[in-house]
């Protein structure tokens, strides 16, 4: 059988390095792969869970994912891109499931927790939100899909997937479901962390560098950099561990003989932070100026872009279409 990809974001902001590194260079090798589909879904209805009352906000950015991911590479002749909302099958297959799981197991789901907290959210938590785990489920079983890559924090939701793959399965005897296969990043693909040291790269936490940022702005953001705080003088040895600037040397830098070298004259002494700090904005430069110049191009063909997302979702509702029905015929409810 064929491999079909699912993978997407929340429009809730442009895409950043942490993004580039954790999942869309991957979409990129997998649509070049033979025997492979891929489906990219922008997860507006996702996005609407904690900002419903901002629906301009998730509208603005659907463009803006979209942007960036043609500008990183992403051919919609290749790869399926499409708009969640504009499914409507996705939704209703999420009520046929949420039939199959109680509210107490979505409590227990360690994102949904961990992302409660995050957000402040406690009995008070929208359904929508508390459900996000079922609606994921809905959107990968829709394509049949068949791998899923995910961050190590994302490992429980597909695993409620895999769960409800098995309870549907299980309660209709039926085989129409199918469960994923699990792609979690390589260890140079781990999540990047933020410009600060403290925690994920995040539009929240200000830590963050766009896809879109210009020369300046990355400049800027490098320059601020956390490195070793008690570097205080050029002289002085400094560590390499938990600096920030080495870590991003180590993913982005084509020259790794070169960073060795900045390594072993920074911890004995005799190198500072400016210089290598000016380094990597260099490297940081030579990616990112092709990527924006990209998308600069892109922004001004609207109506291409919206022949883009009209497209990809035509394709993705045929498709989760053959699947609901499927569904349907399982449980038995398909009454004309």
């Amino acid at each position: 059988m064929d491999s079909i990809y699912l993978t997407g974001d929340r429009p809730t902001g442009k895409l950043h390095l942490g993004h580039y590194v954790g999942s869309l260079k991957n979409r990129i090798i997998a649509q070049e792969q033979k025997k492979t589909t891929q489906y990219i879904m922008i997860a507006d209805q996702q996005g609407l869970t904690d900002n419903a009352d901002n629906p301009q906000k998730i509208r603005q950015h659907v463009n803006e994912v979209l942007l960036d991911y043609l500008s990183v590479g992403i051919d919609p002749s290749k790869s399926t891109i499409f708009v969640q909302s504009q499914i409507p099958q996705l939704a209703e297959l999420t009520m046929y499931y949420l039939n199959l799981v109680n509210v107490s197991r979505l409590y227990r789901n360690p994102t949904v927790k961990s992302e409660m907290k995050e957000k402040k959210f406690t009995k008070s938590v929208p359904t929508g939100f508390l459900i996000y785990p079922v609606s994921q489920a809905a959107d990968i079983t829709a394509f049949k899909t068949t791998h899923v890559a995910v961050g190590g924090d994302q490992l429980p939701m597909i695993e409620q997937t895999k769960e409800i793959v098995r309870s549907f399965n299980r309660t209709y005897k039926t085989s129409t479901l199918i469960e994923p296969n699990i792609i979690l990043p390589s260890k140079q693909n781990q999540r990047l962390r933020g410009l600060d040291g403290q925690g994920k790269m995040s539009k929240s936490l200000n830590n963050a560098i766009y896809l879109s940022d210009d020369e300046e702005t990355i400049k800027k953001k490098v320059m601020s950099m956390y490195t070793d705080p008690n570097h205080i003088y050029i002289n002085d040895p400094g560590k390499i561990e938990g600096n920030m600037v080495f870590d991003y040397l180590d993913i982005f830098s084509q020259d790794q003989n070169k960073v060795a070298k900045l390594k072993e004259e920074y911890q004995k002494g005799g190198l500072g932070d400016v210089k290598i700090k000016l380094y990597l904005n260099e490297v940081l430069q030579e990616l990112l100026s092709p990527i924006r110049k990209r998308r600069q191009s892109f922004e001004r063909e609207e109506e291409y872009l919206k022949e883009i997302l009209k497209s990809g979702c035509l394709l993705a509702e045929e498709k989760a279409d053959n699947t609901l029905n499927e569904v349907k015929e399982a449980m038995g409810i398909n009454y004309f």
